[in-house]
């Protein structure tokens, strides 16, 4: 939920290069011709909070195909692909600076929720990050994604106190030291 401009790096091969497997689907790096299913899921699992959202808020949180592949090459794209090959979660990662990383687009298909996937997918992009030499991961959220919330603080985020105006609503920004 940040804008391109702060995303000025992109995760270099690392950690996550292979795939992280589970019984019911794998996780693996995103390419190109996956922006269509990606973006499905997107809408899948945000179309509940439509309502919740500021039109514009909603418009920057599910981007447009093309946003979406500009995403795919200025971030580091994950996907939890399902055994029967659909597209079931994803989250993007970057580097905002030397040692700092940034998450956003982090989503689940509601179908799929409360299996592992969020925390498959958050455990890719934080072994990259650490791998690449960060220290420090950001990510920032809206109060409609309570859930959300709940789920980042339980895996060591906590917020900064930083909030901002996205779109009309309150934007929280979280973040947890990646150092051990």
């Amino acid at each position: 939920m940040v804008g391109p401009a702060r995303l000025i790096g992109v995760v270099n091969r690392g950690a996550a290069s292979l795939k992280m497997m589970n019984k019911n689907f794998c996780v693996r790096r995103a390419q190109t011709d996956d922006a269509r299913d990606i973006l499905s899921c997107l809408v899948s699992a945000f179309d509940e909070y439509r309502a919740q959202y500021t039109a514009d808020a909603f418009a920057d949180t599910v981007p447009n195909l093309e946003s979406l592949k500009d995403r795919l090459r200025t971030m580091l794209v994950y996907v939890a692909v399902s055994d029967a090959g659909e597209i079931i979660g994803t989250l993007a990662a970057a580097l905002t600076g030397e040692r700092e990383g940034h998450l956003r687009g982090m989503a689940v298909h509601p179908d799929f929720r409360n299996r592992g996937i969020a925390k498959e997918l958050l455990t890719a992009a934080l072994d990259d990050l650490r791998a690449n030499g960060c220290k420090r991961v950001t990510l920032d959220t809206t109060a409609p994604l309570s859930q959300a919330m709940h789920f980042y603080e339980s895996n060591g985020f906590r917020r900064t106190g930083r909030v901002s105006d996205f779109f009309g609503m309150d934007l929280y920004e979280y973040a947890r030291s990646l150092e051990t």
